[in-house]
């Protein structure tokens, strides 16, 4: 499969992992299309960006960066809530690193 669309895919997956714990904590809808859209972005990037590094650090390390503007609007108001979105945002991450090399051959 096409590395563009299995990182595509996989952020797809990835985003609905991502919202379904913001569903049922009823965050606002706009905050769930927000980080669906966000992994949408980060999925491709993953399969696109070839940072000559391990691709679950790669994954990892694209996913935080573009977490990085959202982040600082999140924290500046509630910074105790960053600790789960950097938890996913690193396991997510990385698991799309992992797979995209895998599964886009």
């Amino acid at each position: 499969m096409n590395l563009i669309v299995t990182g595509i895919l996989l952020g797809i997956v990835a985003g609905i992992i991502d919202v379904i714990p913001m569903i049922i904590k009823k965050l606002t809808w706009d905050a769930n299309i927000s980080a669906f859209t966000m992994w949408i972005v980060v999925g491709f990037f993953i399969a696109v960006i070839d940072l000559n590094i391990q691709p679950i650090v790669e994954g990892i390390l694209i996913a935080l960066l573009t977490l990085l503007p959202c982040a600082i609007l999140i924290g500046w108001k509630e910074p105790k809530s960053l600790i789960p979105i950097l938890v996913m945002t690193i396991l997510l991450g990385g698991l799309i690193g992992w797979l995209i090399p895998i599964i886009g051959k």
